[in-house]
C-alpha cells in the first residue's frame, strides 16, 4: 500500500510539472471535451430510438396501437398527440431518419473531438522537443562525455511521440468513461432499478483488475523502455563506427552485442505482452459474463411484464456501451502508464543542471596575456593536472607535447570552460576566466580536434556553419590557407559536393584540413589545434602553419595558438614548448633550449631524428 501511495504520489507531481507544456491548449481539449459529452449524448440516444420503435410495432402487432410510444421526452410526447404507438409503426421511416441524423451529428462531434486533441497533443509534443532540444544544448559537456547518445536519442523521439499519443487520445478517453457510466447508470435506473443493481454485479470487478494490471505494467514498462535506450545506443554506436568494425573483422562480435540487446528487448516485451493478455483475456470473460447475466434476467423481467422488449434491448446495448469504456480502462491505464514512464525518463533529463555561469560574469577582451596559476584538475577524483602554471603573450604560438593520458587536452578543455579548474586559476589579462561569460569565451575561441566532425552536409555548408553570411571569397582564402581548395576544386561538384555522415567520404587529412578552414572563417582570439595536423604530410603541415602566421585572427591580427602534437617539426617553431610528465609541466622552452636539456623532449627528438635519417637513407 505504502508502494502504491509512492508511485501515486510521483505520478500527480509528474503531471503538475507537466502542466506548463499544455499552456494555450486548454480550451482545445475543452471542445474535445465538449464534443465527447454531444457524442456520448447521441450514442445513448441511438439505443432509445431504436427501442421506441420495436416496442410501437409489437403493440400495433399485438392490437395495442393506442398505447404510448416508448420515446425519450419531447419525441413521445409528438407522436403521442398523433396517435401513439400506431402512428409511429407506421412512420418507423421517421424513426430511423431521425437514427441517421442522430449517428451524423455524432460523427460530426467525434471528428471535432479527434481534430482539436490532436492539434492540442502535437503542439504539446513540440513544445516538448524544443524544451529537451534546447536544454540538451546547454547542459553541462560532461554530462554529453558521460550519456550515451542513442539513449538520449530515444528519449527525445519514442519518449516524446509516447506522451502525445496518450495527449491525443486517451485523454480524452479518460472523461467519455466518466461521462458514459454516469449517463448509463442515470437511464438503465429510470427504466428498471432491479436489472440495473444486476447490471453493475461485475463492475467492480472489472475496475480491480484494470487498476492492478496499471500498478503492475509501469514497472515493466520502465523496464522495457530502459532496454530498448540500450539497444538505441548500442545499434547508433555499432553503425557509427562501422568503418573500425570493419577494419578488425568484428562484424560478428558486434551482431552478437546487438543480439544479446535484442534479445532483453524481447523478453521485456513479452512479460508485457503476457500481463497484457492476462488482463484482455480477464475482462473478457467478466464483460461476456455481465452481458449474459444482463440478457437473461432482462428476458425473464420481461417475460413477467416488469419491462418491455425495447427495454431489454436498451439495457443490452447500455450495458455493452458500459463495459466497453470500463474494459478499455485497462488501455487507458497501460498508456498511462508508459507515459509516466516516459515522462519520468523526460523529466531525468530536464533536471539535469544546466551550464551556468558565474554570477556577475561578463565579456571581456580576449587577446590579452594567457596565465596558468597553479592549476589542478582531476576527473571523477583521479588527478590530471597538478600545479601549472605558464604565461603566454598575445599573439604566441604554445606548443604542448606529452604522452597519452598527460593532461594536454585537459588543459585545453579548462581554457575553453569545458571544465572548471579544482584548483588554483586561469587568467586572461590578469582577470579569472570564471568571471567570463562561457558563450563568449568560447566564440571567440577556434578548437579543432585531431578526429574533427563534419556534417553530412556539402564542403560549403559545412565551411559555413559558424555563419549564415559568409561570401564564396572568404571560404576560398580559407581554404587556399589550409591548402584544401586544391582537392575541394577536383571534386566534381566542388564546394557542393556532399561530405557523407561525419566526412566519410574525404580522407583523414581532408578533413582535418576541411575543419581548419572552417574554425579560420571566424574570427578568433584564440585558436587550438588538438593534434589536428597528425593526418596530413610534413610540408603541409609547415606551409598551413606558415600560413596561419600571416595573420588570420580579429581584427587581421595573429591569434594566440596553441599546439598539441606529437611530431616535432610542428612543435620547433612554436615561441613556447610545454613539456607534460605525469600532470606536471616538466620542461618549458623553446626548441633550441629543450634539446640542450636532458628529458623528454630531448629523447623524442633524438628518436624522431633517427628515424627521418633512416627513412631518408632508405630513400637515397
Amino acid at each position: 500500500m505504502q508502494f502504491w501511495t509512492k508511485g501515486a504520489s510521483e505520478n500527480t507531481l509528474l503531471l503538475r510539472r507537466f502542466a506548463p507544456f499544455m499552456k494555450g491548449s486548454g480550451w482545445k481539449y475543452a471542445g474535445s471535451i465538449l464534443s465527447i459529452v454531444v457524442s456520448v449524448l447521441t450514442s445513448f440516444l441511438s439505443p432509445l430510438l431504436i427501442a421506441g420503435a420495436v416496442d410501437a410495432v409489437t403493440d400495433t402487432l399485438n392490437g395495442n396501437g393506442a398505447n404510448p410510444v416508448n420515446l425519450p421526452g419531447f419525441l413521445a410526447g409528438w407522436f403521442n398527440a398523433r396517435g401513439g404507438a400506431e402512428y409511429a409503426a407506421r412512420h418507423v421511416w421517421m424513426l430511423a431518419a431521425l437514427l441517421v441524423a442522430v449517428s451524423l451529428i455524432g460523427g460530426l462531434f467525434q471528428y471535432l473531438k479527434g481534430k482539436w486533441s490532436a492539434e492540442a497533443s502535437e503542439t504539446i509534443a513540440e513544445r516538448m522537443r524544443n524544451r529537451l532540444y534546447g536544454h540538451l544544448q546547454a547542459m553541462d559537456y560532461d554530462y554529453h562525455v558521460k550519456a550515451q547518445t542513442g539513449d538520449l536519442i530515444q528519449r527525445c523521439t519514442t519518449d516524446v511521440d509516447t506522451v502525445r499519443r496518450f495527449l491525443a487520445s486517451q485523454i480524452t478517453e479518460i472523461f467519455r468513461t466518466v461521462i458514459m457510466v454516469v449517463l448509463a447508470l442515470s437511464l438503465m435506473s429510470a427504466i428498471h432499478v432491479k436489472l440495473t443493481l444486476i447490471s453493475l454485479v461485475l463492475i467492480p470487478p472489472l475496475f480491480g483488475l484494470a487498476f492492478w494490471f496499471f500498478h503492475w505494467v509501469q514497472k515493466l514498462f520502465r523496464e522495457a523502455d530502459e532496454a530498448d535506450g540500450r539497444l538505441s545506443a548500442m545499434l547508433q554506436e555499432s553503425l557509427t563506427g562501422v568503418r573500425v568494425v570493419r577494419a578488425f573483422g568484428r562484424q560478428r562480435y558486434e551482431s552478437d552485442r546487438f543480439t544479446v540487446c535484442a534479445d532483453e528487448v524481447h523478453d521485456k516485451s513479452m512479460r508485457i505482452s503476457h500481463v497484457m493478455a492476462i488482463y484482455w483475456a480477464g475482462s473478457d470473460m467478466l464483460s461476456m459474463t455481465q452481458t449474459g447475466m444482463t440478457l437473461l434476467f432482462g428476458i425473464l423481467f420481461a417475460v413477467r411484464g416488469e419491462i418491455t422488449t425495447g427495454n431489454v434491448l436498451t439495457f443490452v446495448s447500455y450495458i455493452s456501451m458500459l463495459i466497453w469504456p470500463i474494459r478499455q480502462l485497462g488501455r487507458i491505464l497501460q498508456d498511462l502508464g508508459k507515459s509516466m514512464v516516459a515522462m519520468k525518463r523526460l523529466y531525468e533529463v530536464l533536471d539535469a543542471p544546466a551550464e551556468q555561469d558565474t554570477p556577475g560574469a561578463s565579456e571581456a577582451p580576449l587577446y590579452e596575456t594567457i596565465e596558468f596559476r597553479h592549476v589542478a584538475f582531476g576527473y571523477d577524483g583521479q588527478p590530471v593536472l597538478k600545479d601549472v602554471s605558464f604565461t603566454v603573450r598575445p599573439g604566441q604560438t604554445v606548443a604542448i607535447l606529452g604522452a597519452t593520458g598527460s593532461g594536454k587536452s585537459t588543459m585545453m578543455n579548462l581554457l575553453q570552460r569545458l571544465y572548471d579548474v579544482k584548483g588554483g586559476e586561469i587568467l586572461i589579462g590578469g582577470r579569472d576566466i570564471k568571471t567570463i561569460e562561457k558563450k563568449y569565451l568560447r566564440s571567440r575561441v577556434g578548437y579543432v580536434l585531431q578526429e574533427p566532425f563534419l556534417y553530412s552536409r556539402s564542403i560549403r555548408d559545412n565551411l559555413t556553419i559558424t555563419g549564415a553570411d559568409i561570401s564564396d571569397e572568404r571560404i576560398r582564402r580559407a581554404a587556399e590557407v589550409t591548402h584544401s581548395d586544391g582537392f575541394i576544386r577536383q571534386f566534381k561538384e566542388g564546394y557542393d559536393t556532399m561530405v557523407g555522415e561525419r566526412g566519410v567520404t574525404l580522407s583523414g587529412g581532408q578533413k582535418q584540413r576541411v575543419a581548419i578552414a572552417r574554425t579560420l572563417l571566424r574570427d578568433n582570439d584564440i585558436l587550438i589545434l588538438d593534434d589536428s595536423l597528425s593526418a596530413v604530410d610534413t610540408e603541409t603541415d609547415r606551409a598551413i602553419r606558415e600560413a596561419l602566421v600571416e595573420g588570420r585572427g580579429s581584427g587581421g591580427r595573429v591569434p594566440t595558438t596553441f599546439i598539441i602534437s606529437h611530431r616535432l617539426t610542428t612543435l620547433a617553431d612554436a615561441d613556447l614548448i610545454l613539456v607534460l610528465e605525469d600532470g606536471r609541466i616538466a620542461q618549458q622552452g623553446t626548441h633550441e633550449q629543450l634539446i640542450r636539456q636532458e628529458g623528454l623532449y630531448r629523447k623524442v627528438y633524438r628518436i624522431q631524428a633517427a628515424l627521418e635519417d633512416e627513412l631518408n637513407s632508405e630513400i637515397a
